[in-house]
């Protein structure tokens, strides 16, 4: 019995400051695409400058969806809920005749798109980790308390004082919605599952040195076009700084910065320093998928989106190893 044939979704991945956003766009009108983002801070409304939101100009016309429409405030967004309105909106793309057209850096969005995913094998957020952390020093119990509220039969199952294995509990229901507890049956066999769209992705590489140059050039910019006066606005409206959506780069160290916690030339150094380690944990990241082609932009200069559009249309342009 013949199958019928999977709607194929394009993404294109790779880390921060690669140039996805422009190769994007020049592919998106080329394709008859619609762009939708995987970015985790891209989705919050305000977080703007950061989060390096393309603007309406660069946008040059072409619909980009899942940006800009979640509250700072909101702490249910998770990994879950993305892939729900992902999917919807990969549907409602293809139904008008376009092309859906993925972009962006994080690695949990993208997998929950390609992979028939089994949200219990949740990926550690180190970040995330090492501020509950600082949260249960500064006052002993709360992450039980937090658990307490969002999956009690697991904290009652969990001594107070095992922090390891609290916010491993929190970091599960953070990602995808659903406590720790609920985890298993049916659930936790996913991975059997088909997915329901066919992926065709490819990644933007370059040399080492060359994307550290671009990461910290990109900070400086946004620096010039006041990242400072983005997080003031912020913090004057009384947002609280323990906020998922506030542990984005730049946004996080800014926000010890205006705290007296550090200094300004000091916050920089650490914007740069955590982006470098960043960019380095996303190709490890998309390296493990062996279906991602990768595209080296100092190999292909301005024939990039090119030789990508290429891809996308199924011509064999040889391997590539980042």
């Amino acid at each position: 019995m013949r199958t019928a044939t999977k709607q194929k979704i394009y993404l294109i991945v790779g880390p921060t400051a690669s140039g996805k956003t422009a190769v994007s766009i020049d592919i998106a009108e080329r394709m008859n695409a619609e762009i939708i983002s995987a970015d985790s801070i891209q989705v919050y409304k305000r977080l703007d400058i950061g989060s390096a939101k393309p603007s309406l100009e660069e946008r040059r016309g072409i619909p980009h969806h899942l940006m800009d429409f979640v509250d700072i405030a909101d702490t249910s967004y998770n990994v879950s809920a993305y892939r729900e309105k992902a999917f919807e909106c990969i549907r409602n793309i293809a139904e008008r005749g376009k092309n859906p057209l993925i972009v962006g850096g994080t690695g949990l969005y993208v997998n929950s798109l390609v992979f028939p995913l089994n949200f219990s094998e949740a990926e550690p957020d180190f970040e995330r980790r090492e501020a509950l952390l600082a949260l249960e020093q500064t006052e002993r119990g709360v992450l039980h308390g937090m658990l307490q509220k969002i999956d009690p039969e697991t904290a009652q199952r969990l001594h107070i004082n095992d922090t390891k294995r609290i916010i491993r509990a929190i970091e599960v229901f953070e990602q995808t919605g659903v406590p720790l507890s609920a985890h298993g049956g049916d659930f936790a066999n996913r991975r059997e599952a088909e997915i329901e769209f066919e992926p065709v992705m490819a990644a933007i590489t370059m040399d080492r040195a060359e994307l550290y140059s671009r990461i910290e050039k990109r900070i400086d910019l946004m620096l010039e076009q006041g990242l400072v006066y983005e997080v003031d606005s912020i913090i004057n409206d009384g947002f609280d700084s323990s906020l998922p959506a506030l542990q984005g780069l730049g946004y996080k160290q800014l926000i010890m910065f205006r705290r007296g916690e550090i200094g300004f030339d000091e916050a920089v150094e650490l914007i740069k320093r955590d982006t470098r380690r960043f960019a380095k944990r996303q190709i490890s990241w998309f390296k493990r998928d062996k279906r991602i082609r990768w595209f080296d932009a100092d190999k292909y200069g301005e024939e990039l989106s090119s030789a990508v559009f290429d891809y996308f249309n199924g011509k064999d342009i040889g391997e590539f190893e980042p």
